[in-house]
């Protein structure tokens, strides 16, 4: 007996019906390798398009460029990029992604080491020596350096409280801040995980421990799930959120009810930016100063989420799983807009494997960032198929073990 996906029961919260997902191995439906293909380039293709627009205000946004941002735009300071942000001299445009795309191709490699399912002690073991020791061309830098002397300072934590400080791996998230730092790279777990999201939920809830807690780890569970719900033969978007509140707790859960909710009746980003933000805004710890942050931004908290899994979620509602419509919504709504449409974009390629994901922005961000987009997600195809062997074949041992201890006959 194969082992049986662990999809949840849709919770019919969202309001675009259908939301139930369909199993089918009818023609035309995207295979596994497709589908991560699609998850992972459009998680980079939406992260470089939403680097060179963050940290402003729609209304900013809408200045600076004299309308919406349509596709790949250059830096917001132009030819300045360099000194307009001493603090962060970064390269953010012309199709450059940035640390969120470092931090899943980094997890990737990781995965392809253990061959197996990731725990804390896996960032620990792999994760901290190749963000230490293992050069990658950044594009933001435009030079070959370590992801360490680019990531930002959530995840340096990571390595000052692993490999200088040895805490124990499940514990050395506490009392890193509390942001999207930890859930921004967690598709590949969802994509290992594929049309299993309570699994990738507690796979990615183990992982993140050594990253962050409170709802910034709550929030890498379950955008990992998402992203294995949408894997999900048949899956929609509102399935895809179904599945994410079916398991999402505390603000998390409220904050994705919330936002889908103001995500109902908008099928045009345009009008959905307000409603969206006033949705999640009480959960949301940064304030409406997105540069300057409240003084309780990023504490844990029971009560709190991470805006920006809500607001992709929301915007995949919007966009109906379209994903120009979904990812430039999240590019557009600015604050931290490269995360919103990494995730977004993440979801949408999912569903709908590569054909989703526009072939000239895919190719632009390649060549602009120098980066071979193809190569990890063929790395992640052949370790999921792996993990999933191995997971049937412990799922028939014990199903042996448990027969021959209850006496039922197999």
């Amino acid at each position: 007996m194969e082992p049986t996906l662990d999809v949840p029961t849709p919770a019919v919260r969202t309001p675009n019906a259908p939301s139930t997902p369909t199993a089918s191995t009818a023609p035309g439906l995207p295979t596994l390798d497709d589908r991560i293909t699609g998850s992972l380039l459009g998680a980079a293709v939406g992260d470089a398009l939403g680097g060179p627009v963050e940290g402003y205000t729609p209304e900013q946004i809408l200045e600076r460029h004299g309308g919406r941002v349509t596709g790949i735009v250059g830096p917001w300071n132009g030819d300045a990029w360099r000194t307009a942000r001493p603090i962060a001299p970064y390269h953010k445009g012309d199709g450059h992604v940035t640390d969120d795309t470092l931090m899943t191709h980094t997890l990737i490699r990781v995965y392809e080491k253990v061959r197996g399912h990731l725990d804390a002690y896996a960032v620990a073991d792999h994760l901290v020596p190749e963000l230490m020791n293992s050069p990658v061309w950044i594009p933001e830098l435009e030079a070959e350096a370590l992801p360490l002397q680019r990531i930002f300072l959530a995840e340096k934590w990571i390595v000052t409280r692993l490999h200088y400080g040895h805490v124990d791996p499940r514990e050395a998230g506490s009392g890193n801040i509390v942001n999207c730092g930890a859930a921004m790279y967690m598709a590949p777990v969802g994509l290992v995980n594929a049309a299993n999201p309570r699994a990738a939920y507690a796979e990615a809830l183990d992982l993140a421990g050594a990253h962050q807690s409170s709802y910034g780890r709550e929030a890498a569970g379950v955008f990992a799930a998402a992203v294995a719900a949408a894997c999900v033969p048949g899956a929609t978007p509102a399935s895809v959120v179904d599945a994410a509140l079916s398991l999402a707790k505390d603000g998390t859960e409220a904050a994705i009810e919330a936002v889908a909710e103001a995500a109902s009746g908008h099928t045009d980003f345009e009008t959905a930016l307000t409603p969206l933000r006033r949705a999640v805004a009480p959960f949301d710890t940064v304030g409406p100063d997105y540069r300057a942050p409240s003084l309780g931004a990023r504490r844990p908290s029971r009560l709190h989420a991470i805006e920006e899994l809500p607001i992709a979620l929301g915007m995949l509602l919007v966009g109906a799983g379209d994903f120009r419509r979904t990812v430039l919504g999240a590019v557009n709504y600015g604050r931290d807009c490269d995360s919103i449409a990494t995730m977004a974009g993440a979801i949408v390629g999912a569903l709908h494997g590569e054909a989703a994901v526009p072939t000239d922005w895919a190719k632009r961000v390649a060549e602009a960032s120098r980066l071979d987009l193809h190569a990890p997600a063929r790395a992640l195809a052949g370790v999921a198929r792996e993990v999933f062997a191995r997971d049937a074949e412990a799922h028939r041992a014990h199903e042996s073990a448990f027969a021959a201890l209850t006496g039922t006959d197999r």
